[in-house]
C-alpha cells in the first residue's frame, strides 16, 4: 500500500498534541509497520523531546530540508537506531521509525516567522519522506489553529484525528476545524477526547460530542497527573501500558490501521 499521512490536529495549544502522536507513532511502529513523524509546528517545535533529542542531537532539521541545505534523507532520525534513555523508548530499538523534526534554534524559528514557509515544499518533504523511507504512514504534528500548513496537512491526510477537550473553547474551535476537514474531504476523520475530568462518563461524554459532531470519538483520555508527572521525559503509552491513559489511547490504534 501507498504510505497514509495521519495528521494529528487540534484547535487550540495544550490539548496533549504531541505527546499523543509521539505515543500512536510509535505504538504502530511496535506492530512492526515502517512510521515516520513531522513536526510541522516550525514556529513552536516540540515532539523531539519525547525521543529524547536537543539541539546538540537534532543534527538536520525540517528546516534545512525547506531551505535547501539539506535531503530528506539526511533530516529524517532514525529512533529505532537511537532510543537513548527511558524505559518506554528503549522498546523501540531495531524498529523502523523515523522523525523528522523542526529546529528548535532561535535563528532558525526567527527565520520562518520572518519569511514565512513554502508549502509547496513542505509538501515536497512529506511525499519525499514516505517514498524515500518506504512508509506505511506519516503521522504529521500540526501547528494549532488554522493556517496555511494546517490546512496542506488536513488536505494531504488520509487520516485526520482532532484532539479536544470538553471545554467550550475547544468545542467551539473544533467545530470550525470539523467544517473545514470536511469542505477539503478528508476520507477519515476522527475526534480524540483528551484531559477529562474523573467526574465525566466517559460512555456519556462520547455519545454527546459523536452528536454535536457527527463524528466518531475514538477514545475518552482521562486527565491524568502521572501523564503530568512524565513531564514529556518518555513515551507514556510504552513505558507504563496498563495505565488508564495508556489503555485509553490504545483505542485509537485499529482507527488508524483499519482506515481505508
Amino acid at each position: 500500500m501507498a504510505g497514509k499521512i495521519v495528521s494529528i490536529h487540534s484547535f487550540r495549544g495544550g490539548t496533549g498534541k504531541s505527546n499523543t502522536t509521539a505515543n500512536l507513532a510509535s505504538q504502530v511502529a511496535l506492530t512492526g509497520k515502517r512510521v515516520g513523524i513531522v513536526d510541522t509546528d516550525i514556529q513552536s517545535p516540540g515532539i523531539h523531546v519525547l525521543f529524547g533529542l536537543n539541539e546538540q542531537k537534532m543534527g538536520k532539521t525540517l528546516n534545512d530540508f525547506l531551505h535547501g541545505k539539506a535531503s530528506i534523507r539526511e533530516v529524517g532520525f532514525p529512533v529505532g537506531k537511537n532510543t537513548g534513555e527511558g524505559a518506554g523508548r528503549a522498546q523501540l530499538a531495531g524498529k523502523e521509525l523515523y522523525l523528522f523534526p523542526s529546529s528548535i534554534r532561535g535563528q532558525d524559528i526567527s527565520q520562518i516567522l520572518r519569511e514565512g514557509i513554502d508549502f509547496n515544499k513542505l509538501n515536497e518533504a512529506m511525499q519525499m519522506a514516505i517514498s524515500e523511507f518506504e512508509l506505511d504512514y506519516l503521522f504529521i504534528d500540526t501547528h494549532p489553529g488554522l493556517n496555511e500548513e494546517t490546512l496542506l496537512s488536513i488536505a494531504t491526510s488520509d487520516v485526520l484525528i482532532i484532539i479536544l477537550r470538553p471545554d467550550n473553547q475547544d468545542l467551539q474551535g473544533t467545530s470550525v476545524t470539523v467544517d473545514v476537514a470536511r469542505s477539503l474531504d478528508v476520507p477519515n476523520l476522527f475526534l480524540l477526547v483528551n484531559k477529562a475530568l474523573p467526574k465525566y462518563d466517559a460512555v456519556e461524554l462520547k455519545k454527546d460530542i459523536e452528536e454535536q459532531f457527527q463524528a466518531t470519538v475514538t477514545s475518552i483520555l482521562p486527565l491524568s497527573f502521572d501523564m503530568a508527572e512524565n513531564a514529556s521525559q518518555d513515551l507514556f503509552l510504552l513505558r507504563y501500558p496498563d495505565h488508564a491513559w495508556s489503555v485509553a489511547l490504545r483505542n485509537v490504534i485499529p482507527y488508524i490501521l483499519n482506515a481505508e
